[in-house]
């Protein structure tokens, strides 16, 4: 069973490819990285369903924070050094100190801090290795959401109506239902909820 943050570490822990994929993003040595969103969802999601193989991701989410170099093309650049580590991997390369401009926010304080604004709790996630080779991870909106197969926004995309129509669009893209049953949806209308 995934209970806690210690079932989830230890989930990813006996995950060969998982670790793999975080070692790879962790020699790279970017500063304040983590893998986030849908690589811990769905494993965690994957395991409270039973599944033996891994659901299909869209990509691998690496982030980090560097307000130094906020040039794109240096993301590029990231993306390619790992598939050429990782070829089949589908990488994606996101520095968080300029992230704040595509999103029009105001500007992030941290990778933690712009996680912690992803539009749902379940995707507002991420794992790393630190220094002593150990996982660390975070969940700045906690855990139970994900562990409990609830989607619902982060506090920060229930402030305005334009983040929770974002909310809601990205729900009806992503049709995470199609993929894992068992997942109760929650929807913001008007300020009220209604479950899926």
């Amino acid at each position: 069973m995934v209970n806690n943050k210690e079932d989830v570490i230890k989930l990813i822990q006996n995950d060969p490819g998982m670790i793999e994929v975080i070692e790879t993003a962790g020699s790279l040595n970017l500063p304040d990285w983590w893998i986030c969103a849908g690589f811990v969802r769905s494993k965690i999601w994957d395991t409270l369903h039973g599944y033996k193989e891994r659901a299909h991701t869209q990509d691998v989410d690496v982030i980090y924070f560097d307000k130094e170099n906020l040039d794109e093309e240096i993301e590029k650049r990231l993306e390619a050094d790992l598939r050429s580590i990782m070829p089949l991997i589908p990488w994606s390369v996101k520095n968080q100190a300029r992230m704040h401009v595509v999103n029009d926010l105001p500007p992030y304080t941290s990778s933690e801090d712009a996680i912690s604004k992803f539009p749902e709790t379940v995707t507002a996630l991420g794992v790393r290795m630190d220094r002593e080779g150990e996982l660390v991870l975070t969940a700045p909106c906690g855990l139970d959401d994900v562990i409990n197969l609830e989607v619902k926004p982060t506090p920060f995309f229930r402030e305005t109506e334009e983040r929770v129509s974002i909310y809601e669009e990205r729900i009806r893209k992503k049709d995470w239902k199609g993929t894992w049953p068992g997942v109760v949806v929650h929807h913001i209308n008007k300020g009220k909820t209604a479950l899926e």
